[in-house]
């Protein structure tokens, strides 16, 4: 068991040397919306992407024997109509048929047991000779979100992508629902996009504060900006016009910040107002809003909320909360 530990986690580490993506699917449309993002964002070598849907224990799989055994050496090969795997073959095709993936892929099949459930955790994996990767995981879990969290856990993840709704393959609770997505959206180490009508080609419009996790978030902000060809405009709120110097400056800073990174934003600009309904409105014709989570505790932004928290439930556009 110890030397086990020490694999994993020596895996865990080389996983930190590539850029990781993880992509959870539901079978909904939005759950793949972000497949096109993902593909564009991992298409370089040293990448990963990993397609995940979580099923509850023993979705009424009790039946042993040969049928589970065969399931689980020809989870994909076969075309099985397990719960989440049809889901999980649909997104490989729509990735693999897109630009910018190779269609040369090795496959490999591992199996988990898993107590109290016959079928376990599966997944396949396609490496193809650049050194890119493809997993497609059916993983097994008590909720959807615990199974989210777990699988950042064997990752790490530099991406966290979520549709912002669907039925799961049967749980009770949709992915918008405040226990799962704002689960995965508070507890989650990396970044975690929320993909909702997601139209590429409009740009990321990065929402700063000027604090110290907001200057962070300008960094990853550009190495998102790189990795998929997007440009990238620049905003920050002030409440009253007191402030508003105060929101010019820190525009300029993450402006100096980008261009060291080498991104030259499109625009730059500042509001005064709400900073929710300010970000919510300049965000509206951008494919995507991006902005930085708090410093507070996950309990703290649980109890008493956040811009950001705000923005990603009510913009009707896609949210990327960057860390």
């Amino acid at each position: 068991m110890a030397d086990k530990n020490i694999d994993q986690k020596d895996l865990f580490e080389k996983r930190k040397e590539r850029y990781r993506v993880l992509v959870c699917i539901d079978g909904s449309d939005e759950s793949y919306r972000g497949l096109s993002y993902a593909a564009q964002a991992a298409k370089n070598k040293n990448s990963d992407i990993v397609l995940l849907y979580v099923r509850p224990i023993d979705q009424g799989l009790r039946s042993g024997g040969l049928q589970v055994r065969v399931a689980r050496e020809n989870m994909l090969s076969w075309g099985l109509e397990l719960p989440g795997i049809k889901y999980l073959k649909k997104g490989l095709e729509q990735l693999i048929s897109g630009d910018g993936l190779s269609a040369n892929w090795k496959e490999k099949i591992t199996h988990t047991d898993i107590d109290g459930d016959p079928l376990g955790d599966n997944k396949t994996e396609y490496t193809n000779e650049v050194g890119q990767t493809i997993v497609l995981k059916l993983k097994t879990a008590a909720t959807i979100a615990s199974g989210i969290l777990d699988q950042y856990e064997l990752g790490p993840y530099d991406l966290i992508i979520l549709g912002d709704s669907g039925s799961w393959g049967g749980w009770t609770k949709s992915l918008w629902d405040p226990a799962v997505a704002e689960k995965i959206a508070m507890h989650a180490p990396c970044s975690v996009l929320i993909a909702r009508g997601l139209e590429r080609g409009n740009g990321h419009l990065l929402c700063t504060d000027g604090s110290d996790h907001a200057r962070k978030m300008v960094a990853r902000s550009a190495t998102i900006s790189q990795r998929i060809g997007s440009k990238l405009s620049v905003m920050s709120v002030s409440r009253d016009i007191e402030g508003e110097a105060e929101a010019k400056n820190n525009v300029n800073l993450a402006v100096e910040e980008l261009k060291s990174s080498g991104v030259a934003p499109v625009n730059a600009f500042t509001r005064i107002g709400n900073p929710f309904e300010e970000i919510i409105n300049a965000g509206k014709d951008y494919s995507f809003i991006v902005v930085g989570s708090t410093g507070k505790t996950s309990i703290q932004r649980f109890f008493m909320g956040s811009v950001s928290f705000k923005v990603m439930e009510y913009a009707k556009n896609s949210v990327i909360i960057t860390r």
